[in-house]
């Protein structure tokens, strides 16, 4: 364990960062840095849900490369498409016959068989498998952020609402806390405690940010400005959502409720749902890209979703839109939460790294627990990956596994094959010993 932490110290040291007021913040890759720094660049890994599946008239990918056609909802991951891979026909045993909703959530992301009644009982996701194996040189292991808060109490079919509301588990036992404040997810990810949430996080390193300007070159110092300039946008909006929410907390104090069990904007989330979904997007990014963190899941609308899309001119609510799934509608909201992943993939595909970019070293994946939500049919998932991890992840592909065959076309084969590109060998992974083929 001690010759563990010398390595872990020796990674930081050969790492450029910015040092302030109780923070600590890692810089991009520089060149002027490269002589000295590790020539590996860190894998990171990151997870977008969306729950109730998705307009399946209008989601499917044919070919490779330059020449993939790319359907409706699709067509918002066009610019990165030779960065991505759609995989059509995988399933998940496990979350098969047992009822509706969370029975078909509660082992996504794990492959375990969940239990009914007041004990709840899952298992660890992949991205915590991953977090636990690839974290432990980072300041936050994992974040966990959603776009909506957590429902309570018990589904009809007896299965705790907690499943539905949480696709990162820790343990059999135990879901990770979903983070739906975006300041409060900035402040633990750049250690804003007491007075320093007051204070930007910019103003804390900007004399160690003008000493460094003068020792590097003017094409890092280029790049050193603008992820200065990017942070700052981010800090601001922030700021704004800080405020808002101290205003919602003091308003729930007089009707004797905490905030956070009243509806947005009462509650003090962003009242617009898109600011709110690029805003989680952008600290994920800085996450991945400053090597806060290197594992994250971003729940962009639960099961059972109580979302509006008021911008989208849909009048249900998430949910019950998802009954009628084949409708326009519900295909642009589809395209919506499609096009966070394609929005934090291009975030991340813009920043250098080395000879490529941060994407290249980090695999995103988007699901959702359902294919067609007016039948609560989930015997295929809608799945797309974004990003080579590290050179290990061929991409600009179409995969279809709809012929495989039940044994063939497992999602924790996926997992397996995911988490060996990581480093974790395991024999076995929910319900499934053998890898994914052709991936």
């Amino acid at each position: 364990m001690p010759e563990r932490k010398t390595s872990v110290n020796n990674k930081i040291a050969r790492r450029a960062v910015l040092r302030g007021a109780g923070v600590t913040m890692a810089l991009p890759w520089l060149e002027s840095f490269a002589a000295s720094a590790a020539t590996t660049f860190p894998k990171r890994f990151g997870v977008l849900f969306m729950g109730n599946g998705v307009n399946e008239n209008h989601w499917s990918a044919e070919g490779q490369g330059a020449d993939m056609k790319l359907s409706k909802t699709l067509s918002v991951l066009e610019p990165i498409k030779h960065k991505i891979n759609v995989i059509e026909g995988l399933y998940l045993k496990m979350a098969m016959g047992q009822g509706i909703h969370p029975a078909q959530t509660g082992s996504l992301l794990s492959g375990a068989t969940i239990h009914k009644g007041p004990i709840i009982h899952a298992g660890a996701t992949i991205d915590q498998m991953i977090a636990n194996h690839i974290g432990q040189d980072t300041a936050q292991q994992s974040l966990v952020l959603a776009c909506e808060q957590p429902m309570t109490g018990y589904h009809e079919t007896n299965f705790s609402m907690a499943y539905s509301s949480h696709i990162s588990w820790q343990s059999a036992d135990s879901p990770v806390p979903n983070e739906v404040y975006p300041s409060l997810a900035w402040d633990s990810l750049f250690e804003n405690r007491g007075s320093l949430r007051n204070l930007s996080i910019l103003d804390r390193v900007k004399d160690r940010a003008s000493g460094l300007s003068k020792k590097i070159s003017a094409t890092d110092k280029a790049k050193l400005d603008e992820y200065l300039t990017s942070v700052r946008e981010v800090e601001r909006r922030i700021e704004s959502t800080r405020k808002t929410k101290d205003a919602a907390d003091d308003a729930a104090k007089g009707q004797n409720r905490p905030a956070w069990t009243m509806d947005r904007p009462a509650n003090g989330l962003p009242e617009d749902l898109r600011e709110h979904a690029k805003l989680m997007c952008d600290i994920v990014a800085i996450a991945f890209q400053t090597d806060k963190s290197r594992v994250a899941t971003l729940l962009l609308a639960r099961d059972l979703s109580a979302l509006y899309y008021p911008f989208l001119q849909v009048k249900e609510g998430h949910h019950a839109a998802s009954h009628d799934n084949a409708s326009e509608g519900y295909e642009r909201i589809s395209r919506f939460h499609l096009s966070q992943l394609a929005y934090l993939a291009t975030k991340l595909d813009a920043m250098p790294e080395g000879e490529g970019t941060v994407l290249d070293n980090t695999c995103l994946m988007f699901l959702s627990n359902l294919w067609v939500g007016r039948r609560h049919d989930n015997s295929r998932l809608p799945v797309v990956l974004a990003g080579g991890l590290g050179g290990t992840l061929k991409t600009g592909r179409s995969l279809t596994y709809l012929k495989a065959g039940n044994e063939n076309r497992k999602l924790c084969s996926l997992y397996l094959s995911l988490m060996d590109r990581v480093g974790i060998k395991l024999d076995r992974f929910g319900d499934a010993e053998t890898r994914l083929t052709d991936l």
